[in-house]
């Protein structure tokens, strides 16, 4: 009786491990959100956000897994940090109340809900954005994604990139439109290390 007990398990434990849940930590040197808004209709203004933290967990053979990350708004760069004459950079500006507001909402979040696959790659992130306070749903799209077998510190390196498009008006963020435009087209570059 038990023999064939040990071999049911013997056939099942191998694929059970092959199939566990993969967890990645974010690397911040190479994962950033990064921006572009039209501006006065004449061109594009390009900004990111540095130092963005976060864990992705992957289940290619349920198809599931989670993704967690936080955005330190405060990092925010579009280039223009040098005021010169003007009584503030657009940076500085960029952080005030008016815009992200870092004192009173230092993070942006972003959590999934559900990640579809093609394959046994992630094809699409559903999750909810918490930016100024609001939260509402938004889909990123895995243009690419890729894993790498174990760098110089010997563990598996994974990254892609994710885009999506979202007004900022419906998080609140109002000042500027329709001088500043309204929609805003994200993409974020994203690495992390198997843990």
């Amino acid at each position: 009786m038990l023999k064939p007990l040990a071999v049911l398990l013997l056939t099942v434990l191998p694929v059970a491990a092959i199939a566990a849940p993969e967890s990645y930590t974010l690397d911040p040197n190479h994962t950033f959100p990064n921006f572009t808004v039209d501006h006065l209709g004449l061109s594009t203004i390009h900004g990111r956000f540095e130092k963005t933290t976060g864990k992705v967990t992957l289940d290619r053979a349920a198809k599931t897994g989670s993704v967690d990350l936080a955005v330190p708004t405060a990092t925010i760069t579009t280039g223009d940090s040098d005021k010169g004459s003007r009584p503030r950079s657009r940076d500085e500006h960029l952080r005030t109340a008016d815009f992200f507001n870092v004192a009173e909402f230092p993070q942006i979040t972003y959590k999934a809900t559900k990640i579809n696959f093609n394959g046994d790659n992630p094809s699409s992130i559903e999750g909810d954005l918490t930016l100024l306070g609001v939260t509402k749903p938004l889909t990123l799209t895995i243009a690419r994604f890729k894993c790498n077998p174990a760098s110089g510190n010997n563990k598996e390196k994974c990254g892609g990139d994710a885009t999506a498009k979202f007004k900022r008006s419906d998080f609140g963020m109002k000042t500027g439109i329709p001088s500043v435009g309204d929609e805003i087209t994200l993409l974020v570059g994203f690495e992390g290390f198997k843990d």
